[in-house]
């Protein structure tokens, strides 16, 4: 069987989590990877087959998506070429993690395209949502990527296609400690802003991983040093607690590695504040931005904050034998006649 593993290149968490999906995908046949996207700052073990420049959400400094660099940045004629013309009749069975140029390419085509991604779970009806609702973030995230079918990755299992997180091999063999320190990683923030705030809270150290700076630099009892796969994940199983932004995979792995969570979702991004609300349903504290009106909430996590316990089994193989059962080579045969007389 012929694979397409498709994955979204914005952001680390696609990345991080493909490292543990594409060794079980080989088990099944020969995998070509698409990636696309402009973000991401990891790497990934495994060849890359296609890159393209897909469709990305440029992060600002001030808390949130920069709007005006991200519509600089697209390049529509691009990605509709790419989407016309990626060859995804070559394949058997498309695997996708929030990727829409082969999305876009399968539902053009009226080809079958599994998602295996955190954002299908979000989307479901009884995953957490934020109080306030926001239509068009929702839309956005419903036609990002389109799909004929959704197993997705949550902090709780909340439905029979929705499972725990896939927590990468790396996470998993390190040995968790306390030396006290806070690991940080704000990428939606500039170093400066994240350096006044944190420095108000004088009593601790932080551990600043920066996606705006390649060179460190310390500031008192705040340190700041470029983004590195390695250095985080062992300072973020060193630490006594991590703050971050409300993606999936980073707040994930600090519960699983029994960490305190703080949690700042980007301004005006649906799913980061559909991840908060199920954060804090975990255990994890959540404020809705970096400022000094939230510096009690803050103190109070640093010093009474408690430690989130979760049960996160390694079952990607098991996920994965699901798909392949339910959506190998004989049901893709079925669902492309279907669709040919639809």
């Amino acid at each position: 069987m012929k694979i397409l593993f498709a994955i979204q290149g914005t952001g680390n968490g696609h990345l991080s989590r493909a490292r543990d999906v594409y060794p079980e995908l080989v088990k099944y046949g020969k995998v070509d990877v698409l990636i696309s996207g402009i973000q991401a700052d990891v790497d990934v073990p495994f060849p890359v087959n296609y890159r393209m420049y897909g469709m990305s959400f440029i992060f600002g400094k001030r808390g949130g998506v920069d709007i005006i660099q991200t519509a600089k940045k697209l390049k529509l004629f691009r990605l509709l070429k790419d989407i016309r013309n990626f060859p995804v009749d070559d394949y058997d069975l498309v695997i996708n993690d929030f990727e829409p140029v082969s999305a876009w390419a399968c539902k053009r085509k009226g080809k079958p395209c599994i998602s295996v991604s955190h954002q299908c779970a979000v989307l479901n009806k009884n995953a957490p949502a934020p109080e306030s609702g926001d239509p068009m973030g929702k839309l956005v995230l419903e036609r990002y990527a389109p799909t004929t079918a959704a197993y997705g990755f949550h902090f709780k299992a909340f439905a029979d296609h929705i499972f725990t997180p896939v927590i990468r091999k790396e996470i998993r063999e390190l040995a968790a400690t306390d030396k006290g320190h806070y690991t940080v990683y704000l990428p939606a923030y500039d170093d400066a802003t994240i350096v006044k705030h944190l420095s108000h809270f004088n009593h601790v150290n932080w551990e600043v991983f920066s996606k705006h700076n390649k060179e460190p630099f310390v500031v008192g009892n705040v340190s700041v040093r470029k983004i590195d796969n390695r250095a985080f994940i062992e300072s973020m199983a060193a630490s006594t607690g991590v703050l971050c932004g409300a993606g999936f995979e980073g707040p994930a792995e600090a519960m699983y590695l029994n960490k305190k969570v703080l949690l700042i979702p980007m301004l005006t991004q649906y799913e980061q504040h559909c991840n908060a609300a199920g954060a804090k349903a975990m255990g994890a504290t959540v404020i809705k931005t970096l400022h000094e009106k939230y510096y009690e909430t803050v103190g109070v996590w640093i010093d009474n904050g408690k430690k989130i316990e979760v049960n996160y089994p390694d079952i990607t193989a098991e996920i994965i034998e699901r798909i392949m059962r339910e959506h190998g080579n004989h049901k893709i045969q079925n669902q492309k006649t279907k669709l040919q007389t639809v």
